[in-house]
């Protein structure tokens, strides 16, 4: 199945014509195109979401905005119902006070947040995983930094507990060489601790090039988003969508898709 990973561009005025009206239904249609049975967003808010729900049909999200209340960004899964059903769900700040709603810590911008759910594949119900959404801060390496070690534990924690594959996906705001990313594949430690997950550009021949484009396009550069899996699930092949509607570009981020298969039982 197909895993993808999409940061929207939040809905601003000043970005005229690739304001959110202008993009929403290329949006859906690049979505759509790739058929994903779950998929997560960055920087939609609640009513770039629900522009997404009408347009694309048979998919419910959930998730909730990084001030703890109903206007502000989203860390949003999106779920396709044919195929799977969402039987547990949560969301945490990155900050030293991860269950309190609009936190920050480690200077970070803005809060921060990961949304997590447990989904379960309709066609085999004893088939389970686990997706996690997220979006680092886009000034402090330190507010990354910990964020992400914090989103390593409670991975590693649900491991522990479900023994369930899970795979985590979204905007890290860290190119390849970055610590962010070399924690997850497992190079170095940080804050003392270790995870070893998959990243699925591993599976592309090539450089992957850019996936934040500013509505320029182009290859030029390293990636901020990302797919990685633990070590359960096979990814078969990854893709960056760098496809433009004749209007132009439905993001500033390109949507990354992974199609993967889970192999717990």
């Amino acid at each position: 199945m197909n895993i993808l990973t999409f940061n929207l561009r939040v809905d601003l005025p000043q970005d005229g014509e690739n304001a959110w009206r202008f993009r929403s239904q290329k949006a859906a249609e690049v979505i759509k195109s790739h058929k994903p049975a779950v998929f997560g967003t960055q920087e939609g808010k609640r009513h770039m979401l629900k522009d997404l729900e009408r347009d694309l049909g048979d998919y419910g999200w959930l998730g909730g905005d990084r001030r703890g209340g109903n206007e502000d960004e989203f860390c949003a899964l999106f779920y396709q119902r044919e195929r799977v059903e969402a039987v547990d769900h949560g969301q945490f700040w990155l900050s030293e006070t991860p269950e309190v709603p609009g936190s920050i810590s480690w200077e970070s911008d803005y809060p921060r947040i990961c949304t997590w759910a447990v989904f379960q594949l309709n066609e085999n119900r004893d088939k389970k995983f686990i997706v996690y959404n997220t979006h680092l801060d886009h000034i402090s390496q330190k507010a990354r930094e910990n964020g992400i070690h914090l989103i390593g534990e409670k991975i590693k924690e649900h491991q522990e507990k479900t023994n369930l594959p899970i795979i985590l996906m979204g905007d890290l705001n860290s190119e390849l060489e970055n610590e962010v990313v070399r924690f997850l594949r497992g190079q170095i430690p940080l804050n003392g601790s270790t995870i070893k997950l998959k990243d699925a550009f591993e599976k592309l021949e090539e450089a992957p090039g850019r996936t934040f484009h500013g509505f320029q396009g182009g290859l030029d550069g390293a990636p901020i988003d990302y797919i990685f899996t633990t070590l359960d699930i096979v990814v078969k092949d990854t893709k960056i969508d760098r496809s433009r509607a004749e209007e132009g570009y439905p993001s500033d981020h390109y949507p990354v898709i992974a199609a993967v298969e889970i192999m717990h039982d």
